[in-house]
């Protein structure tokens, strides 16, 4: 069918003509409501994203020198973020010369990832970025 009869046919049916493959030969078209099918795509695309589940990324911080009980309320944090299913950013922040101690931190992260191991797995393992040491935990599935 030649492209005038087609165009002809569209307009005497209220419908557009759309092009379905241009690279083919002769090219596929189709009759239909242009604005229609853009509807129901977007509708898709918005079914698609609900379904989705977003991750985000919560942040504990804590000090070097961190006491036992602050400690474990830190971690009782933790817990509840990745039961969420959420990842955790735990950071240790050094002030002034507590950046020359940087072992007794990673003993705190090391012991903090111990501890929560149940929960969460550590996907970035300590490492120091400035003057904070991070590391990163996700949930367990």
């Amino acid at each position: 069918m030649s492209a005038k009869e087609a165009y002809k046919i569209a307009q005497e049916r209220h419908l557009d003509l759309v092009k379905i493959a241009p690279q083919a030969n002769p090219p596929v078209c189709k009759l239909m409501d242009f604005g229609k099918y853009r509807y129901e795509l977007s509708k898709r695309e918005k079914e698609a994203k609900k379904k989705q589940k977003v991750i985000n990324v919560k942040e504990i911080r804590m000090s070097p020198t961190i006491e036992d009980h602050d400690f474990a309320v830190k971690l009782k944090s933790a817990i509840k973020f990745l039961k969420e299913g959420n990842k955790v950013k735990v950071t240790i922040r050094f002030r002034g010369r507590e950046a020359t101690h940087t072992g007794i931190a990673e003993e705190v992260l090391n012991r903090f990832a111990q501890q929560i191991s149940e929960y969460g797995v550590v996907e970035k393992a300590p490492d120091m970025e400035g003057r904070n040491l991070m590391m990163v935990l996700t949930p367990k599935n």
